[in-house]
């Protein structure tokens, strides 16, 4: 049985790629990137990244060095993907 958890992973746009792309250098990267910004389950992979402290590849359409950026930010957060959720919620609210 599937956890809730990584559902997600069924709804991602990158699930049809070559996952060497997803691990590769900048060029590839930034790639990945464009596929990940109009991904619908993108807070979820993102926080399934810093949650596990995934070190390699593109996750939500974060490198490594942002993935580290962020956890350096927010060093005392238990669960990342309510902290996300909470920031879409509010820039969605301020935006309409």
């Amino acid at each position: 049985m599937t956890s809730a958890r990584a559902e997600w992973r069924e709804k991602a746009l990158c699930g049809s790629s070559d996952a060497d792309d997803l691990f590769a250098d900048s060029a590839c990267q930034r790639r990945a990137k464009a596929v990940c910004a109009g991904c619908p389950v993108r807070i979820e992979c993102l926080a399934e990244a810093l949650d596990g402290r995934i070190e390699f590849g593109v996750w939500g359409g974060t490198t490594e060095r942002d993935r580290r950026a962020l956890l350096r930010r927010k060093p005392n957060v238990d669960s990342w993907l309510s902290v996300l959720e909470a920031a879409r919620d509010s820039v969605a609210s301020q935006a309409g």
